[in-house]
């Protein structure tokens, strides 16, 4: 019996013990970060229209409750009106076409390590000879924990 209470009062010291730890555990993040369009410079918006053999600059704040880890932009044909778009706003639409020469981008822009919050100005050159038409521009922001935001946008080429 003797040995039983010095056990169980080892346990229970143990126990007590183990709960004094000095590091406070940081909490886990589970927010997304966040892709802001909505000021007067944002660019594209949604059905913005940009020009073959122009430059145009993306613009777009973005935030996270932590830090801002990575952004990456996909610019792609939507001739066969395919669907990426997260804006309400739907756009007039060119009939479906077949694709000759699209404009493809797939672009990693750099934030600057340790920000909460980042403004983005990017200039992006439409190529003259690419195809005009409907496409997607495609945001793609993940934080350092890794939870991503997408944003799909619909913009025309003329």
């Amino acid at each position: 019996m003797k040995n039983k209470s010095l056990l169980v009062s080892c346990l229970l010291l143990a126990v007590f013990f183990s709960n004094c730890s000095k590091d406070k555990a940081e909490p886990i993040d589970t927010i997304y970060p966040e892709i802001n369009m909505d000021f007067p410079d944002a660019f594209p918006k949604q059905c913005s229209v940009v020009k073959r053999g122009e430059k145009f600059l993306f613009k777009a704040l973005l935030s996270d409750n932590g830090q801002l880890g990575s952004l990456n932009v996909d610019i792609h044909h939507n001739f066969d009106h395919h669907t990426h778009s997260t804006e309400l706003v739907e756009c007039e639409m060119s009939p479906v076409k077949q694709a000759v020469k699209p404009f493809l981008l797939i672009k990693n822009i750099i934030i600057p390590a340790g920000l909460k919050s980042y403004q983005v100005n990017a200039e992006i050159e439409v190529p003259v000879d690419v195809d005009p038409g409907d496409y997607h521009f495609m945001i793609r922001l993940t934080d350092k924990e890794g939870w991503q935001t997408i944003k799909g946008l619909s913009v025309k080429i003329n």
